[in-house]
């Protein structure tokens, strides 16, 4: 005869063991996001894509309510930043926010890659442009782009400029190209101490993002003499473009969020309706603007086919310019 106490114990065991089996599938099925996400940059901290991309993290966290921590990763041309999150799980938690550099510019750059830029990602969302402009030493005896390039050219070598950047690289190497003129490059692990540098007079000139450089611009730290699009900024309606004097140029940098690859459809899908929402308000694309970024998005397919579209200007543009790999 079995006891009371006996079948409760045989029902409580029964229900542990019910228990424990649907645990693991509740567990599967809870809501995304259920902990915070790390977004990797493959800058330092005080760059453009670090100002920028805090002010946009913290009102995406929110609708997502989680908290978003920006982990930065510079050097190697953002490859360190962009091999860590190729190689991290496609869950959603860590991704990547990054620029022409690492998407664009390193396939034509560097010997070695440690990544594809197509094949080892998943693209969310485009979150806008962040032009670049040409600033000097205030030391330079110069005050327009033609004035520049008659100065290198009255002293061929003399002058310097430093990239933090592939784009700014890249700028660097096709405005002395197009403009026929001899310049030392001094390159730099991110913007911050490049700036710093130009700054302290031990460079002449360099290309550097609005957002990064306009506080300095603002400060009469530097003098900024020309935007890098061929279209006038309409965050700096009064700066001249290079075109205007170096007939051909015209670089952009972009900005966008990627995952790892292989990354659920619906979290690409749930992160890229909140980035969206964030990006397409009035007051974000006003403060995004001050910090000198055109802010826009669009769909994940978009951003993919924009993506393999900059491979192959960014192809062109290195080799025009002539940049052998490192």
């Amino acid at each position: 005869m079995i006891s009371l106490s006996t079948q409760r114990l045989g029902a409580a065991a029964a229900f542990a063991v019910i228990f424990a089996g649907l645990t693991p599938a509740a567990s599967a099925q809870a809501p995304y996001p259920n902990r915070n996400i790390t977004l990797v940059l493959p800058f330092a901290a005080g760059s453009g894509t670090d100002t920028t991309t805090r002010l946009i993290s913290k009102e995406v966290g929110i609708g997502l309510g989680v908290s978003m921590v920006i982990e930065n990763k510079a050097g190697a041309n953002g490859s360190i930043a962009a091999s860590y999150v190729a190689r991290s799980a496609p869950d959603g938690y860590t991704l990547f926010v990054t620029t022409n550099t690492t998407h664009s510019a390193n396939p034509y750059l560097l010997k070695t890659m440690s990544y594809d830029p197509i094949k080892d990602f998943t693209p969310i969302a485009r979150t806008g442009d962040l032009p670049f402009m040409l600033v000097i030493h205030p030391d330079i005896a110069a005050n327009s782009v033609a004035e520049l390039i008659a100065l290198a050219k009255k002293d061929p070598g003399k002058l310097s400029y430093a990239s933090g950047s592939s784009s700014a690289s890249v700028s660097g190497a096709t405005f002395a190209r197009l403009a026929g003129i001899d310049m030392l490059h001094v390159p730099y692990k991110s913007s911050p101490p490049a700036l710093t540098d130009l700054i302290a007079g031990r460079v002449s000139m360099m290309f550097i993002d609005v957002p990064t450089g306009l506080p300095h611009v603002n400060a009469k730290a530097l003098k900024a003499l020309a935007v890098t699009t061929k279209r006038p900024s309409a965050l700096l309606p009064h700066l001249p473009t290079m075109d205007q004097t170096v007939k051909g140029f015209d670089i952009t940098s972009w900005q966008g969020w990627l995952a790892p690859a292989n990354m659920p459809k619906e979290l690409v899908t749930r992160l890229n309706a909140e980035i969206r929402k964030v990006i397409e308000r009035p007051d974000i694309k006003s403060q995004l603007g001050e910090r000198g970024m055109e802010a826009f998005s669009g769909t994940p397919e978009e951003f993919d086919a924009f993506l393999k579209e900059q491979l192959l200007l960014w192809e062109k543009l290195i080799t025009d310019a002539g940049i052998e790999k490192q």
